[in-house]
């Protein structure tokens, strides 16, 4: 599976979209190239795959993976722009469309990318390399404006505490490394509380999401690809935290809900029917040996539904 990125759950997301050999499917998250590479390695005929990511690193990588496979087109984009990416390439209907979110492993360990509390390195964490960094917010943001992101994306208990000690630092100096930044978390979090996990950890957490747009990204696609699923195709979403997997769980749910009527009444008169079944009823998690194997895979939740 290379070592760019190893993928979570690998062999339960493939296995989940039940891939066709002359089928439709789209990856939002081609990252590394494992999960494309294997739908790819299932088509024939007229089998297509569409490899989407935003971030430049990950294009090159999956370029020189399969850029010369017949049945896949690559794509530098959001995902949230699916449905021009379909139309644009002729895809009507899709038979699978997988979400693999969250961070790669290549990002996390290539320091320049400024996405890790490990080390030093400039404090970017932009996944497309263009717009505001991480830096910028840190700059720029008044201290309540922190808060809560780190407490809406981070669920950090002590987001006031943290977002005030950066306002203070920041006058003395600019906070312009992961390093500097990481040490200010350290020093503004009660010493008890620095037993259970990195300090900076739920902080870093934040700034990428909001930096990244991650949950304004999700919002907007998952109602998009679901509506570009043909019948009986599958959408896969793997997910890394609670907000995340909470958009996941409860948008597909929506989807499968049926007749919304009072129970008292005799007949239904919503007419509401559902869309999609679970495929998943609980969420996919890692296997003893995979967590052994690859620790990030800790937190990673696979849900997975149908298009009726």
């Amino acid at each position: 599976m290379g070592g760019y990125h190893t993928p979570v759950l690998f062999f339960e997301t493939i296995d989940s979209l039940n891939i066709k050999p002359e089928g439709v499917y789209i990856d939002c998250t081609a990252g590394g190239g494992g999960h494309s590479s294997a739908i790819a390695q299932r088509l024939e005929g007229s089998g297509r795959l569409i490899s989407i990511d935003r971030d430049p690193d990950a294009i090159k990588q999956i370029q020189g993976r399969l850029g010369d496979n017949k049945h896949v087109t690559i794509v530098k984009s959001s995902f949230s722009d699916i449905s021009r990416i379909a139309r644009e390439n002729g895809v009507t209907a899709a038979d699978g469309i997988l979400m693999d979110l969250g961070v790669s492993s290549h990002q996390l360990d290539c320091r320049e990318r400024g996405f890790s509390y490990h080390g030093d390195a400039p404090l970017d964490m932009r996944m497309t390399g263009e717009g505001t960094s991480a830096a910028d917010l840190v700059a720029t943001l008044d201290q309540k404006a922190l808060a809560d992101i780190f407490f809406k994306y981070g669920e950090e208990r002590y987001s006031n505490k943290i977002a005030a000690s950066i306002c203070r630092e920041r006058e003395k100096a600019p906070i312009e490394t992961t390093a500097q930044l990481a040490d200010i978390i350290r020093d503004a979090y009660p010493a008890a509380a620095r037993r259970d996990a990195h300090p900076a950890r739920k902080v870093f957490q934040a700034l990428r999401i909001a930096v990244n747009d991650e949950l304004g990204e999700l919002e907007r696609v998952l109602p998009a690809a679901f509506e570009l699923l043909g019948s009986g195709g599958r959408l896969a979403v793997i997910t890394f935290h609670s907000l995340e997997d909470r958009m996941a769980k409860r948008t597909m749910a929506s989807w499968c809900e049926g007749c919304t009527c009072p129970p008292q009444f005799p007949v239904c008169v919503c007419g509401k029917k559902p869309q999609a079944k679970l495929v998943t009823r609980k969420p996919v998690i890692a296997s003893q040996q995979e967590l052994e194997e690859n620790p990030r895979s800790r937190s990673a939740k696979l849900r997975v539904c149908e298009k009726i």
